[in-house]
């Protein structure tokens, strides 16, 4: 984790191709934003075509969650930058790739609100995070359409010059969220009461406290927030299945 970085608010853009996408991801992280500051999401990534041959609709709000070398050599070098990489089902869009902390904030809004309800999509989640609706259903149609979603958590102070950078970049629909985006705790996870609520509302008071026990003993070995988070959600579905609402809190019964 950069610990001289002070990200405060967060520049969405949409991108048309993904050589576009590579050239503002690299130029982004020369400027200075950290790679655990940066997300992208699309559907039509390098070799897209593969996914259907190892992910199943049964595995994708979870289990596609991988590291980033991993998922590199299926989808291109860029994916190959971030830490965690997953493969989403997303009602009106189908199956999407997400890198970077969005992917972790979608498992969350995926597991619930978009799986279980039919009228919920990435329009719904994007709104959630504090986007007015018109722009959330704007990214949705173009991703949708097969262009790409990029967001980068940056200082308030710094916000137009990256902005500047997005759009020379060939970066449309910008907007910025005067916020960053959610994370399952400030660092460590003291109780129940720091973890954030979009991933508090997915998990049972067991699942919880089992959550923040993977998470802690993850982060205090790597000081890393994104593995702390990958790690305690990889712990929750090894022991919990979910009910009809989304909510992990049904335990596994192990042999």
């Amino acid at each position: 984790m950069s610990k001289e970085y002070k990200a405060e608010r967060t520049i969405t853009a949409v991108l048309q191709e993904e050589k576009q996408v590579d050239n503002v991801v690299r130029r982004l992280i020369d400027r200075g934003v950290p790679q655990d500051r940066i997300s992208v999401m699309g559907q039509n990534f390098q070799s897209q075509t593969r996914i259907a041959g190892f992910i199943s609709k049964k595995d994708v709000i979870l289990g596609g969650l991988r590291t980033g070398a991993v998922f590199g050599s299926l989808f291109g070098s860029l994916l190959s930058l971030f830490t965690g990489v997953g493969v989403l089902f997303i009602p009106f869009i189908g199956s999407v790739v997400a890198a970077g902390p969005i992917t972790t904030v979608l498992l969350g809004a995926a597991s619930g609100a978009i799986a279980g309800s039919a009228g919920a999509g990435l329009a719904s989640a994007l709104a959630t995070l504090g986007m007015p609706d018109e722009k959330a259903a704007i990214y949705e149609t173009r991703v949708k359409a097969g262009e790409f979603l990029l967001m980068a958590e940056v200082p308030a102070d710094k916000t137009g010059e990256y902005q500047l950078l997005i759009e020379s970049g060939g970066g449309e629909e910008i907007h910025i969220n005067e916020s960053t985006l959610p994370r399952p705790c400030p660092g460590k996870c003291n109780g129940v009461e720091d973890l954030s609520p979009e991933i508090r509302s997915h998990l049972s008071e067991a699942a919880q406290q089992d959550f923040i026990t993977s998470y802690n003993t993850t982060f205090d070995e790597t000081d890393d927030e994104t593995k702390a988070e990958q790690k305690a959600w990889a712990t929750i579905k090894e022991k919990y299945d979910e009910d009809e609402n989304g909510v992990f809190s049904k335990s596994k019964v192990t042999a």
